[in-house]
């Protein structure tokens, strides 16, 4: 049986992203190569769960992550709920798997203190790509939007009058976001360094290399990475960090979840709730002040 109609599934009706898609198709193509390898299976619909517990055995013995495993079988796990929507299989061979256990990492958020100073103007050059560099770190900050999100503005999603910005989330969904004035006031700036630019490519949109075109994800990784580490000593410095610690910053000074939750574009509390863990040095001074053991004797 053919993918496609799966995959046109994804796009269409899930909406899911090309790149995705691609991740999905890789790992029903890995687990088919396995079937006719070990068991001479063609169709991995004609698989069941003891061939598949056989490819997470040589998956797990291959050194892959529980992580990554357990990302492979979700999306098998996909693949069959699709086959029994369209009827092309009576059960669910993943219906009673248990995933894998994994190690909870915490992810710490930047402090306010390192935010403030990775983001003083003084650590960018005064040309396109420092101010770009710049606005892209404010917007990440500001605004909460996930790299993805970021890399997809364009300029006209920006409403000046009204102080927002229009953002196109998973799924395709919609928010508006506002923006603080000094936001406002770095994009009129980056726009104008912007014109500078001799062949713009992807003129709709608002962040662009130095060749005029769209941006990319590992330049955007990269971006966040060099100015955070001067300031930063968390061992993870991505847009991601940035994006949990406008949550958990708004969340500290009094924000109501839901309206973080809508800010966020998460479709449910729970996705929102990650973000309300303190970091362990905040969790450290609450202590010290407030257990009575931990007080100093006069």
């Amino acid at each position: 049986m053919s993918f496609n109609p799966f995959f046109e599934y994804l796009s269409l009706e899930r909406k899911y992203s090309p790149k995705t898609i691609i991740a999905y198709e890789n790992d029903l193509n890995s687990f088919k190569k396995f079937c006719k390898k070990a068991f001479e299976i063609i169709y991995i619909d004609k698989a069941d769960y003891t061939h598949i517990r056989a490819w997470i055995v040589e998956l797990v013995n291959a050194g892959i992550s529980n992580a990554t495993v357990n990302r492979k079988i979700s999306s098998l796990n996909t693949y069959y709920k699709f086959l029994m929507k369209i009827q092309a299989i009576k059960s669910n061979p993943l219906q009673r798997h248990k995933a894998l256990k994994t190690k909870s990492t915490i992810q710490l958020p930047f402090s306010e203190s390192e935010i403030s100073e990775t983001l003083n103007p003084s650590n960018f050059d005064k040309n396109f790509e420092g101010y770009r560099d710049f606005l892209i770190l404010e917007m990440l900050y500001s605004t909460g939007v996930r790299r993805q999100e970021l890399i997809g503005l364009k300029i006209n999603n920006i409403d000046f009058s009204n102080k927002t910005i229009k953002v196109l989330g998973k799924r395709n969904k919609e928010r508006f976001i506002p923006l603080i004035d000094s936001s406002i006031q770095l994009i009129y700036t980056y726009l104008e360094f912007r014109k500078k630019i001799e062949n713009i490519i992807d003129e709709d949109y608002l962040f662009l290399t130095i060749s005029g075109k769209k941006m990319y994800d590992k330049l955007v990784y990269r971006i966040t990475k060099k100015y955070f580490e001067l300031f930063s000593s968390k061992v993870k410095k991505s847009p991601h960090i940035l994006r949990h610690s406008f949550a958990t910053h708004l969340l500290n000074n009094g924000a109501d979840l839901n309206s973080v939750k809508d800010l966020l574009g998460h479709s449910s509390l729970a996705a929102t709730q990650v973000y309300t863990n303190r970091s362990i040095e905040e969790v450290k001074k609450i202590f010290k002040k407030s257990h009575p053991r931990s007080k100093s004797k006069n």
